[in-house]
């Protein structure tokens, strides 16, 4: 009791000034405030409560008085019950602090408890053990918030839905210089799922019940639901999807918790009707009268079929091949059995193409698949004429880790003239390949990579023209350090061997230059050639590039870059072409555009421009 006396008398004894008033343009007046006696995250916290004080409002009396109590309160969160405050003016524009902080409060005791079922469940178990205070630890008051906060969003997201706080006490005892903790977690059984029922599907119930995460009588998760729902989403079949618990038991009525619980458990609610609620305290209370016997909580799935027919359009331009049209009719569903088909027309200067895609999903339709393709190829350029036509059909899987695996058997039908060679070849071969790509984000990634790897092998034995075993890989990088500087980093490889090169169509074989190739050299001018000088194509291809990228401002970035290659019979870096120059990036709201200048090593006077619109994967 003396104690507080003294600090009392203190108090009346502090300098009383009248607080300078800083004019801003909306009509309020600002308080600017020097702070002294303090330092780091206490006078950044003080700054923090001192902001927005609308002088206007107070008297000069009133003023002081709120300064004082917004101080006291950013001290206390950091353990300081007894600061005193001389506040004095320092100029007609600034308020000067003194603060002598006094002592800081120190953990009596502390007492965490957990009952119910979540007792055994391992996050509440190690939100404990990551609890960062413990006893004779200064007091701070941010870590016990988070605790409850963090203890209420585990019950949400994991089914605890009678939670409450039996205790939840913080006895401050300034005049002990010490404080007593007690926080009684009583979490309820946690629920679990229960029936799933679908509405809405024009598709066979049993291939959506296949790609749901759960089973009946697992541990609520609400996780899971966000993953199914998104899952379903993903496979294109539904214009909307929503996956609801369907809360009718009492846990409803519990107030949404703060802090951490808040995206769950509007995830999870979104689509119940708004009730009267109460504190979860009051809800325990009630509950320890009549728990619920059954706590199974049956899930809603509320679909709407997409549209069956969706067209696209783009337009492009690049270096290589000039202005570029495609047209994209994609059906994502034809049938109840969410079976898709895809269509695809490429229009170019050098090149046309159409190309078809059947999908047959399997068990899990964004993880396995059978697909049938289909397309018809022209080409026109330089020294390649080529019209081609391939049916493929594959076995596709897509792992855990992201890989792409895809077993195929191709037939390929090609008519063409390459240097001057003209011939006619029916190719019959399997293959196998393996890819990945990340990136993030989508539009321009500041981190990606992708990785390809295929394997073909042909031979006559099986009626096919030719008899070869054909190599392609690629790998591509995009790192970012910082917010400004952009690394990227790509090599691309081929191979193929034959007894009978000229069998081969232009199709298989490799050329190399251009805007995604060896810049300073035109598109696909790189390869070896016949007698007369023309273009007839590689056994082998290599080309690397290392580009850093440095943003100007905002979307603008600037470019340097080298890139090596060539494509050629026999594998020898005497081969390899090398260009050099800068480009800039815009990052536009119709995807990336790139624009380059680039000098070729072996032409001291040729320079090359480069442009094209588009992502680098």
């Amino acid at each position: 009791m003396g104690r507080q006396r003294r600090w009392t008398s203190a108090t009346g004894r502090t300098i009383c000034t009248v607080l300078p008033l800083l004019y801003v343009s909306h009509g309020a007046w600002a308080l600017d405030a020097t702070i002294e006696g303090v330092s780091d995250q206490v006078e950044s916290n003080i700054q923090a409560y001192l902001q927005n004080i609308d002088a206007e409002q107070y008297t000069e009396v009133r003023l002081e008085g709120e300064v004082r109590r917004r101080t006291q309160e950013a001290m206390r969160v950091y353990g300081y019950y007894e600061p005193e405050i001389t506040l004095e003016r320092s100029t007609d524009e600034r308020v000067w602090l003194e603060i002598e902080p006094g002592p800081q409060i120190e953990i009596e005791i502390l007492s965490i408890n957990i009952e119910g079922d979540a007792s055994n469940d391992p996050p509440f178990q190690q939100a404990v053990e990551d609890f960062p205070l413990k006893e004779g630890d200064v007091l701070r008051h941010a870590p016990w918030d988070r605790l409850r906060s963090q203890f209420s969003g585990l019950a949400i997201e994991r089914g605890y839905f009678d939670w409450g706080f039996t205790d939840r006490r913080m006895e401050v005892r300034p005049y002990l210089q010490s404080a007593r903790l007690y926080m009684d977690f009583d979490s309820g059984p946690r629920y679990q799922f229960g029936d799933t029922s679908i509405t809405g599907s024009h598709i066979v119930i049993d291939r959506l019940r296949s790609m749901q995460p759960f089973e009946k009588e697992d541990p609520y998760l609400a996780q899971t639901l966000a993953e199914y729902n998104q899952s379903l989403s993903e496979t294109g079949w539904f214009s909307s999807v929503s996956v609801r618990p369907r809360l009718e038991t009492a846990q409803e009525l519990v107030i949404s918790p703060t802090g951490g619980g808040d995206p769950w458990w509007s995830e999870a609610t979104a689509s119940q009707p708004e009730r009267p609620r109460v504190t979860s305290a009051a809800l325990l209370s009630a509950l320890s009268l009549n728990k619920p016997s059954d706590t199974q909580l049956p899930i809603d799935v509320s679909v709407e079929p997409a549209d069956r027919h969706q067209f696209e359009v783009g337009i492009g331009y690049a270096t290589d091949v000039g202005p570029r049209l495609r047209f994209g009719w994609e059906q994502p569903w034809i049938n109840r059995y969410g079976h898709s088909l895809d269509h695809d027309l490429y229009l170019s200067a050098p090149e046309q193409r159409f190309t078809g895609v059947y999908n047959i999903p399997l068990e899990d339709p964004l993880r396995d698949s059978y697909r049938l393709q289909y397309g018809i190829r022209n080409i026109d350029d330089s020294d390649t004429q080529s019209l081609e036509g391939t049916v493929e059909i594959a076995r596709r899987w897509e792992f855990d880790n992201d890989w792409v695996q895809s077993i195929y058997f191709r037939t390929t039908y090609e008519d063409f003239e390459q240097g001057g060679e003209a011939d006619q070849v029916w190719l019959f071969y399997p293959g196998i390949q393996w890819s990945r790509t990340r990136t993030r984000p989508q539009r321009f990634p500041l981190w990606g990579d992708r990785q390809q790897l295929s394997l073909e092998y042909s031979d006559t034995v099986w009626g096919s023209d030719a008899q070869f075993a054909r190599m392609t890989g690629d790998t591509e990088w995009i790192r970012t350090i910082g917010n400004n500087n952009r690394f990227l980093a790509r090599i691309s490889l081929g191979a193929i061997e034959t007894d009978d090169f000229a069998k081969i169509p232009p199709s298989l074989r490799f050329f190399a230059g251009g805007d995604r190739s060896v810049r300073g050299y035109s598109y696909e001018s790189l390869s070896p050639r016949n007698d007369e000088g023309r273009l007839r194509g590689g056994q082998q291809m290599l080309s690397s590039t290392l580009e850093y990228q440095r943003r100007v401002t905002g979307d603008w970035w600037a470019a340097t870059f080298v890139d090596n290659g060539n494509a050629f019979d026999n594998w020898g870096p005497d081969d390899l072409k090398t260009g050099a120059g800068a480009g800039v990036r815009w990052v536009s709201p119709v995807g990336p555009i790139r624009f380059d200048i680039a000098h070729p090593f072996d032409h001291e006077d040729d320079w090359r421009l480069h442009f094209s619109i588009g992502p680098e994967f």
